[in-house]
């Protein structure tokens, strides 16, 4: 297969990804449904884990966050851990607990303002509703559903220009209270129970539940148009989400390839609520990750007692985020020797303050790893006049002391509705982490 087959491979793979992923409820079901046809298998956390050598298994929590391992030949206290960290939330807009209402003869709905969202890029757009749905079955047990409703259902309008003549001059300026709530009918459309349409739309997807039965509901609006490709050759790919399903992408492909004979116990770990702070139990913040890497080092054999901090102390977890490519119409916006590129390749991040984790020994091992899969390495430092953004990583490297390296792949329109990457560093990345996933030491 030649190099343009396999890149388009990678990028066409990671659309799909992204199309069946409008939520972290779905990326979650997804990344699932993947490890399972690959042999792995589920672990409650409610209940006592028996794990061996070469086992495949996953933790899921929340339903949107999950955990994924694939057992080395030897216990992690010997072997150590090599662990890909991504997260599964993007910027969004939000249905609030009540969100239907009327004015001005429209039906609306109320929203709030997940993570840092561009604003101006949900206006005019076709959106579709997806998130999940908790209810309680016939035998009294509340389940979570998945519900997705692509649409167009929704749409927020801007306002004319005539009425804002300024607004080319001076920018748009939007109050997230007032001027995000998005339309879906006239008033006089008949009365709206937003649990009846819920139900409506499950049983569409076969899942019967009786009027009544929903008790909680997290509902996301999503753009509605599907990923698609652009540019000559189709390099460029355009996407909701890119930031950081991509990467959750990614790192799930690299363990999948990864070679499967390996002392090292080597997993991805895909948080929820990074965009937010990951200060939840299902975020970086929270336990998940100390908690898998302890009951898999603690195991049933006989113990010394220091199992989890030897294994710790061996290992190591690549933060992977996607990264700030140079605009070309905002090169002033970033440092001058350190401009990563569309199409150059994978990112090491860096920032002196810790706002990323690398440090020297982080740089030399992501250095090496691609100059043995033959792939260019570029540098990210933001400008010191401008505040940097955070990751997983140095949350994770203070909440468990594992050796922890931010990096990414370049991409653009970050945080918008719609975002843009090159399908050449899609390529490019995997064969960085499944090197990772095979390299000792």
């Amino acid at each position: 297969m030649s190099s343009a087959q396999n890149q388009k491979t990678a990028a066409d793979d990671l659309l799909a990804f992204i199309e069946a992923s409008p939520t972290p409820f779905h990326a979650v079901a997804e990344v699932i449904r993947r490890l399972e046809a690959r042999g792995y298998r589920r672990l409650d956390e409610t209940r006592s884990w028996d794990v061996k050598p070469g086992d495949r298994v996953y933790v899921e929590r929340a339903d949107s966050s999950i955990a994924a391992f694939r057992m080395g030949s030897v216990p992690p206290a010997e072997g150590g851990f090599r662990l890909v960290g991504a997260h599964t939330d993007s910027p969004n807009l939000r249905l609030k607990p009540r969100p239907a209402y009327t004015r001005a003869g429209v039906r609306q709905f109320g929203v709030e303002v997940y993570g840092g969202v561009l604003l101006h890029t949900w206006l005019d757009r076709d959106l579709g509703i997806a998130g999940r749905v908790l209810a309680r079955g016939a035998d009294g047990s509340v389940r979570s559903h998945l519900v997705r409703v692509d649409g167009p259902m929704l749409r927020v309008p801007s306002l004319a220009i005539h009425l804002n003549r300024e607004v080319n001059k001076e920018g748009l300026k939007l109050n997230a209270q007032e001027h995000l709530a998005p339309m879906f009918a006239l008033e006089d459309a008949g009365a709206f129970d937003l649990h009846a349409f819920l139900l409506e739309t499950l049983r569409s997807d076969g899942v019967e539940l009786d009027e009544g039965s929903i008790l909680g509901v997290d509902l996301s609006l999503h753009d509605a148009q599907p990923p698609t490709r652009s540019g000559r050759n189709g390099e460029f790919l355009h996407a909701p989400r890119l930031d950081n399903l991509a990467c959750c992408h990614a790192g799930l492909v690299a363990l999948l390839d990864a070679p499967d004979d390996g002392r090292e116990t080597v997993g991805i770990v895909l948080f929820d609520h990074e965009e937010v702070g990951s200060r939840s139990a299902q975020g970086a913040g929270g336990t998940l990750l100390e908690d898998c890497v302890t009951r898999l080092c603690l195991g049933d054999g006989p113990r010394r007692g220091d199992e989890l901090q030897r294994a710790v102390a061996g290992s190591w977890l690549l933060s992977c985020d996607m990264a700030h490519a140079l605009h070309p119409n905002y090169s002033d916006r970033h440092e001058p020797r350190h401009r990563p590129l569309l199409g150059g390749g994978p990112v090491l991040k860096t920032n002196a303050n810790q706002s990323y984790a690398t440090d020297g020994r982080g740089q030399a091992l992501f250095a090496a790893l691609c100059r043995e899969a033959d792939v260019p390495m570029q540098d990210f430092v933001t400008r010191t006049d401008l505040p940097c953004g955070g990751t997983i990583g140095p949350i994770s490297a203070a909440r468990i002391g594992m050796r922890t390296v931010d990096v990414g792949a370049p991409m653009l329109s970050m945080h918008s509705i719609r975002e843009m990457c090159a399908a050449r560093d899609i390529e490019a990345f995997i064969p960085v982490l499944t090197r990772f996933f095979g390299r000792a030491g």
